[in-house]
């Protein structure tokens, strides 16, 4: 399905019929990648009821238009603002993976009287100023002076594998990439104290991209908050453990 948000083409998928339920994936992702989350929490739980599950591509990502000029975290909330409100979303559950569980964090803020579960899936809400990240924004800025050699994008490639190890950087172009810079150097966790709905915390023991302390951190800081710790997941839950995943967040609806 397609809807027009802030002048953007939207794609986003539907699942099953009952109470809203609004996901939001990662950086990079789409929602073809939760579609088997999605359709087992339409299937509700025996006492909890059946569930109409929505997941949007982000602008940017997988069939939605790309956005005009680079956009910063803040961007990303007012789009969503307008989703929640041209989908006429009211008392709706709301999940959020890694970015996507950045932006659900800050739209719980503004939505409060709308929301009525919150759930953080390994949410990349804390973005620490560390040495290396510094470390990352100088050495992207060297390679730029490089764009005119031959095989410039193999070269850009092998310095970000074999340098700085890891990163989505590396695999996005223009726009896009300009984005993924502003929305990495956007500390989120400011306003974690504030989010004052019911907040489920869903993390993996050996995810090495957000860290389980940060999972541990944000339990601290949202007053009325769980975690839910899964043994032996990494950061892609829905794609590794959809059905685990999908079973945890029943299990709270």
């Amino acid at each position: 399905m397609e809807i027009i948000i802030n002048g953007l083409k939207t794609n986003y998928q539907v699942f099953g019929e009952g109470k809203p339920f609004l996901i939001l994936h990662g950086w990079g992702s789409n929602s073809d990648r939760w579609v088997a989350v999605a359709e087992k929490i339409a299937e509700g739980a025996p006492a909890g009821g059946s569930f109409k599950v929505i997941v949007p591509d982000l602008p940017g990502f997988g069939q939605s238009e790309l956005p005009h000029v680079p956009w910063d975290v803040n961007n990303y909330v007012n789009w969503l603002d307008q989703l929640v409100k041209e989908l006429n979303l009211k008392d709706f559950y709301l999940l959020g993976h890694s970015f996507g569980g950045a932006l659900a964090s800050k739209i719980a803020v503004k939505h409060a009287q709308d929301i009525k579960k919150l759930f953080l899936v390994s949410a990349a809400c804390v973005r620490k100023k560390t040495a290396k990240k510094s470390f990352f924004k100088r050495i992207s800025k060297v390679i730029k002076i490089f764009y005119f050699i031959p095989y410039f994008d193999l070269f850009r490639r092998a310095v970000y594998k074999f340098i700085i190890n890891k990163s989505d950087y590396v695999y996005v172009q223009g726009i896009i990439r300009e984005t993924y810079l502003k929305v990495i150097s956007e500390d989120l966790s400011f306003h974690l104290p504030f989010i004052k709905i019911p907040t489920i915390i869903i993390w993996g023991d050996k995810d090495y991209i957000t860290p389980l302390e940060d999972g541990y951190f944000i339990e601290k800081q949202v007053k009325k908050s769980k975690i839910i710790i899964i043994s032996g997941a990494g950061h892609d839950l829905n794609r590794k453990q959809p059905e685990i995943l999908a079973e945890k967040v029943l299990e709270n609806c």
